[in-house]
């Protein structure tokens, strides 16, 4: 539901289970109550228009994956950190030469961050 919200699909319960729902067999009481989830749990807003509930999304995909891989790995790194750094090094290797590169440059930015705070 959040991708096809972030993909800027229409997000009245009615329109996202005709996306959705129908072809996964998931019902129309369903995707109202998990559009109903995600809004109290901060991820969607939503609007009254007429006799439904128009829901959009509150967070960018960016941010939701962000905070869920930093969750993730934040739980992780309790105790383990160099297992966790050295297999993010990995997948990041796997995932491109160029994505290796986005990585020692975001890396060095924190480093100048971290020196110039630090003085």
């Amino acid at each position: 539901m959040m991708n096809h919200l972030w993909s800027g699909g229409d997000g009245e319960a009615k329109s996202v289970h005709a996306a959705l729902g129908k072809r996964r067999g998931i019902t129309l009481n369903t995707i109202q109550s998990t559009l109903k989830r995600l809004f109290e749990k901060g991820l969607l807003e939503r609007d009254k228009v007429s006799h439904a509930h128009v829901y959009k999304a509150r967070v960018s995909r960016e941010a939701f994956h962000r905070d869920l891989v930093g969750e993730l790995v934040g739980g992780l790194m309790d105790g383990q950190a160099e297992a966790v750094v050295s297999a993010f090094v990995d997948v990041t290797e796997r995932a491109g030469l160029e994505h290796l590169e986005r990585l020692e440059a975001l890396v060095a930015e924190r480093r100048r961050r971290l020196e110039r705070g630090s003085r």
